[in-house]
């Protein structure tokens, strides 16, 4: 396993979809519920589709218009609407809107009268006509605003004396919205539920309010919306989206799961479920569905991403890593919209090294750190591709950008560097002054170690094996006594001296030698016998010993 995840899910549980409907209702109601680019696309992906009102579809299409600031495309829009349907109020007040817009009040006027000549006493025409000119300006329009407000509540249902039609109350929750009075937005929006149980905009509106601040809520409301319209491709993928919010992955997942086979789904969205299942930590689950993605699309950079994703967790495709690595990095560099994510740098660069191909491997981190040289991961990447080939000054000097790039490095952190920085030295005895650099950095790292964590053996252990390599020949036999001294008690006063083991008996044996060449034989065989404790089945090393006793 090449990951550590902390995120589950569940297992994805199967579902189908009865074969549904795609009409203009779908957009409709993204377009209510204030998602515009997916409204519009489903409105120009449905226009034609058996069951579609061409002349909604015109009017949602021309309101989306001038949400874009295109108001000669909204008139376009508008004008077809009325002509394939003279009888259908909305786009009337859809060129009411625009004449508004371009400053002629008395046009927009005569527009929305002929709106409600076909559609009397109709209170959600009063607000549609209320909208147009909140749209345009709410504070030079705000008398025209609240009469055709009063005029819906006139002309709506009621039930004892509050007004039940749900779009008065969809539009004063907007309104509270914008002033951001949310509390009070998110009553509306309830409000227009209660009176409307398939108001669906309602339920989104209201969930949106809270997915963030108070997941549970919007989670709630979402699941009451599906309950009465359970094949609502926009309650399905918000619900997915609360959950994910939330940090509910299993449910996020299975949701996701059962929303990407609605007819109506967003391609895009079958992106954040292959995401979900590799969290899931069903990696065959996520290979497979991944996989399916791009039979449908070979050319599906994403979904060939999260197939090596998957692949890069499984026993079983270790075989299969290396040509799927390879063939990633070369759609990556044949379009420059397929980008790479950290985890993408990370995994191929760790396949083409374990495979040998360690100039692959440096190449793209080597491109990652250019296009983030504040991602301090990609270093550390680096540092480990260089360790595999055994170029260990090449692993110092990437470590170093590593730690550059963290604002508080870790006791470890310290200690990685000081141990890449002391080998580099080591290897670079050719090379006096060059090597003489990375002592000093092995120095200086070792003491901030120290400093963060006193107690620790490892930075004495160091300074030590460093003294070693800077004396002169006739000393390194003597100078790393007192740092080894000092890192040997800090090690028998641990609470688990046996995870120093290799250290301990490295110093073990030097001070034991260090006192044999002083004569000082009983105090040599103390530290012969602790080398002997970490290392019971050493034979040759216990007949030198017995014969030091002898």
């Amino acid at each position: 396993m090449k990951l550590n995840l902390i995120l589950t899910a569940a297992v994805i549980a199967g579902s189908s979809f009865l074969s549904m409907a795609q009409t203009h209702k779908e957009g409709v109601e993204y377009y209510r519920a204030d998602q515009f680019n997916n409204a519009k696309e489903l409105l120009t992906r449905n226009y034609n589709n058996a069951g579609t009102d061409k002349a909604v579809s015109e009017y949602y299409l021309g309101l989306i218009s001038l949400e874009e600031d295109k108001t000669n495309e909204a008139l376009e829009h508008f004008n077809k609407g009325v002509s394939i349907n003279p009888e259908y109020a909305y786009n009337y007040v859809g060129l009411g809107e625009v004449a508004l817009r371009n400053g002629n009040k008395n046009e927009a006027g005569e527009y929305f009268k002929e709106a409600r000549k076909r559609a009397k006493n109709d209170a959600s025409l009063d607000i549609a006509i209320a909208r147009a000119y909140y749209n345009v300006n709410p504070t030079a329009y705000a008398k025209e605003i609240d009469k055709n407000v009063n005029d819906a509540i006139k002309h709506s249902p009621k039930n004892g004396t509050a007004y039940t039609n749900p779009d008065i109350y969809l539009f004063e929750g907007d309104r509270k919205k914008d002033a951001k009075d949310f509390g009070g937005a998110g009553n509306q929006y309830e409000m227009a539920t209660s009176y409307n149980p398939n108001a669906t905009e309602a339920y989104v509106k209201y969930a949106e309010l809270f997915t963030m601040v108070n997941p549970q809520y919007a989670i709630n409301m979402l699941n009451n919306l599906l309950k009465v319209n359970p094949n609502s491709a926009l309650g399905q993928r918000e619900l997915a989206n609360a959950y994910y919010n939330a940090k509910k992955y299993k449910e996020a997942a299975t949701q996701y799961e059962k929303y990407v086979q609605n007819p109506n789904h967003f391609k895009q969205d079958e992106d954040r479920l292959a995401f979900l299942l590799f969290v899931d930590g069903d990696y065959q689950q996520g290979y497979d569905f991944a996989s399916k993605l791009l039979a449908q699309n070979p050319q599906n950079f994403t979904a060939q991403r999260f197939q090596f994703m998957n692949a890069a967790q499984m026993e079983s495709m270790k075989d299969q890593l290396v040509p799927m690595a390879e063939a990633l990095v070369a759609a990556h560099k044949a379009n420059p919209e397929n980008i790479f994510a950290p985890i993408d740098y990370n995994l191929i660069s760790d396949e083409l090294s374990n495979a040998g191909k360690a100039d692959e491997a440096q190449a793209l981190l080597e491109e990652a750190i250019a296009g983030d040289p504040t991602n301090r991961d990609y270093y550390k990447q680096l540092a480990l591709v260089y360790v595999k080939e055994n170029d260990i000054v090449g692993a110092s000097k990437a470590f170093e950008g590593y730690i550059n790039n963290t604002e508080n490095p870790t006791y470890n952190d310290l200690i990685q560097q000081a141990t890449y920085a002391f080998y580099a030295g080591v290897s670079m005895k050719d090379n006096p002054e060059e090597a003489q650099k990375y002592y000093d950095m092995a120095k200086s790292s070792s003491e901030k170690a120290a400093t963060a964590m006193p107690n620790a053996p490892k930075p004495s252990k160091i300074a030590g094996d460093i003294a070693k390599q800077l004396a002169p020949e006739d000393q390194v036999a003597s100078v790393a006594v007192p740092f080894y001294e000092k890192s040997i008690e800090l090690i028998e006063a641990s609470e688990n001296p046996s995870r120093y083991a290799s250290d301990a008996k490295e110093m073990y044996n030097y001070m034991g030698n260090y006192y044999l060449d002083q004569k000082d034989v009983p105090t040599a065989i103390v530290y012969f016998n602790k080398y002997l404790e970490l290392d019971p089945n050493n034979e040759a090393y216990r007949k030198f010993v017995e014969g030091l006793n002898k």
